[in-house]
């Protein structure tokens, strides 16, 4: 609750102006049995129509009144909580972005989309429920008690028996519902989890007839969800039944004992209407507070959920030049002897951001440089770390042992958008934008229309972009559904070489293109992009042969370097990749 309440406090004035408001309206609300009670008693007798109607009409303005104070509160409450919500969603994106590859393995995605969404909805509606019914609830409760102890303390001391037992109830249960819903959240990370899944896979799953076999799956841990949802629903609703049989209980006792002191003479029947009123809004208050905790022990939950992430400390600190380690050489990309294993430091999550390659050491010893404008390809089996030299080189982890350096500084003296403002990148799994073209190459960058043509036509792609009818202003789909697995590439090519960039970085970018579409690229990267410095992954040979330097890895080890002709005469296995590949061309 600590972390709801320090988001409040941004909007304390608000928040306490609707709470002000949700308190008059509730003791407004608490007038209209008084003057019930008086209207019969002590009015009606005195047979003064006048009387009557002044009494009736007060009546009528308190309602009005109650109505229209509840109606201010509870839109000032909804603001506040979407506000609220609002700043918490944003403060949860900025430090997702900002996880290092590590911490986003630890969480999962998933488990991050669920904290995005259910998660801080959850503390919206506790932030709705503080500031109206955390109100209403307790002077309903107290405030019922106290008038109808004015009115008889005979008649009230059955509210003074039954409230104590049913608020013991709500504590106890709601001390251990906390846990439950945690449960829940947990189990709802793994709905998201294959739901996500499946949706992005649906053609494998389609064409390999698995729909039924994926049904079950989700369905197993559908099932897990809604059974933790269940238990902790269930023990949180406990103290309801309790509370209903306490107010018939009441209501029965009132009447009975009421008539009674009626017939006795030691009270009037217009006490036991505004009692009969009150106690309902007693035990409504009771009620009130039960809710309240249901709800404040699932946003505690949610609320811890996202705590975590918030709280999550920086592990990759930008170091100093005299903590850093300092280069052999002064070229602009060196690799030293570097070592890596993911989740070196932690358990995996079963959705990990960037790396395939799972929980055992994946670099052993990898070395290599680069001056200004060469370039690099690198190639090898899948699984043998050639995207993990990508992750290192742009410090979405950091190396266990050796060191990793660009333009004669440790990456780890960098600020992270210093150092990602060199790099030109298409990842192997990159994303199109649900938005046109055009903005997704600019993607928010100062560019000329000049550059992105530039861009457009030396990524290959100004041929399909000109047959589009609105051309660049065309409208690409959710993950570019409505573009080919060839156009996507060229629209992500176009991105990463807008700006000419200092390092380019090609993962694997070019799978899906044709061999003269991707010579094409590969002569305009050369003739136009001189300058950068380029490391391509590729499966191709013909796409990295032409390359200054050539690094073939297997099982995370460097075992071949140099060029194209070095490699066929020192290195058997590239050799073998050469053959295998251009004999099945010829």
């Amino acid at each position: 609750m600590k972390l709801i309440l320090s988001y409040m406090g941004k909007y304390k004035a608000s928040i306490f102006f609707g709470m002000f408001l949700k308190l008059l309206a509730t003791l407004s609300e608490l007038m209209i049995p008084y003057i019930l009670e008086h209207l019969i008693d002590e009015v009606v007798p005195l047979g003064q129509l006048e009387q009557v109607l002044v009494w009736g009409f007060l009546m009528i303005v308190t309602a009005i009144v109650t109505r229209q104070l509840n109606v201010w509160a509870n839109r000032r409450g909804v603001e506040n909580a979407h506000n609220v919500s609002y700043d918490v969603r944003q403060d949860l994106f900025t430090k997702t972005a900002n996880l290092s590859g590590s911490q986003f393995d630890a969480f999962g995605l998933p488990s991050l989309i669920s904290r995005m969404t259910s998660d801080s909805y959850n503390v919206q509606n506790a932030v709705r429920s503080l500031q109206t019914m955390c109100i209403r609830a307790p002077i309903m409760l107290v405030g019922g008690i106290i008038v109808t102890m004015t009115m008889d303390p005979v008649l009230s001391s059955i509210l003074c028996v039954m409230v104590p037992i049913l608020t013991v109830i709500i504590i106890g249960v709601s001390r251990y519902g906390i846990p439950l819903y945690n449960k829940v959240q947990e189990r709802l990370d793994d709905v998201v989890r294959i739901m996500r899944e499946n949706i992005t896979g649906i053609r494998v799953v389609k064409a390999l007839s698995k729909a039924d076999y994926e049904k079950r799956h989700f369905g197993t841990a559908n099932d897990a969800m809604t059974k933790s949802d269940i238990r902790a629903s269930t023990v949180m609703a406990i103290p309801g039944p309790f509370m209903q049989t306490c107010l018939n209980t009441g209501l029965t006792l009132v009447v009975i004992i009421g008539a009674g002191r009626v017939n006795d003479g030691v009270m009037k029947p217009g006490v036991i209407l505004a009692f009969l009123t009150y106690f309902n809004m007693v035990m409504q208050g009771v009620m009130g507070i039960n809710r309240i905790f249901m709800m404040i022990s699932k946003a505690s939950a949610s609320a811890d959920r996202i705590g975590k992430v918030l709280s999550a400390e920086v592990d990759q600190r930008v170091l100093s030049p005299e903590e850093a380690r300092q280069p052999a050489g002064d070229e602009f990309i060196r690799f030293e002897h570097v070592n890596f294993s993911y989740n070196a430091g932690g358990e995996v999550a079963d959705d990990a951001a960037f790396a395939g390659e799972g929980r055992e050491q994946c670099l052993y010893d990898i070395s290599f440089v680069l001056k200004r404008g060469e370039s690099l390809g690198i190639i090898g089996p899948t699984g043998c770390g050639k995207t993990t030299v990508v992750n290192l080189l742009m410090r979405f982890y950091d190396v266990e042992d050796g060191g990793v350096f660009v333009d004669g500084r440790d990456v780890r003296t960098y600020e992270k958008d210093e150092l990602h403002r060199k790099f030109g990148v298409v990842f192997q799994n990159d994303i199109v934008f649900f938005n046109t073209l055009r903005e997704n190459i600019r993607f928010g960058r100062d560019l000329s229309e000049e550059e992105l043509r530039r861009a457009v036509e030396d990524a290959a792609a100004a041929e399909y972009v000109d047959s589009l009818e609105r051309g660049l202003d065309y409208q690409a789909d959710i993950k570019g559904a409505n573009l080919s697995g060839g156009q996507k590439q060229r629209l992500l090519i176009a991105r990463a070489l807008v700006g000419d960039p200092e390092i380019l970085i090609l993962d694997d970018s070019s799978s899906a293109l044709d061999y003269k579409t991707d010579a094409m690229l590969r002569r305009a990267i050369f003739e136009h992009h001189r300058n950068s410095t380029t490391v391509m992954v590729a499966q191709r040979v013909s796409s990295i042969q032409n390359m200054t330097h050539i690094l073939v890895m297997d099982n995370g080890r460097c075992i071949g370097y140099g060029s194209h002709e070095e490699l066929l005469n020192t290195c058997p296995e590239y050799r073998e990749i050469y053959q295998t590949q251009m004999g099945a061309m010829a």
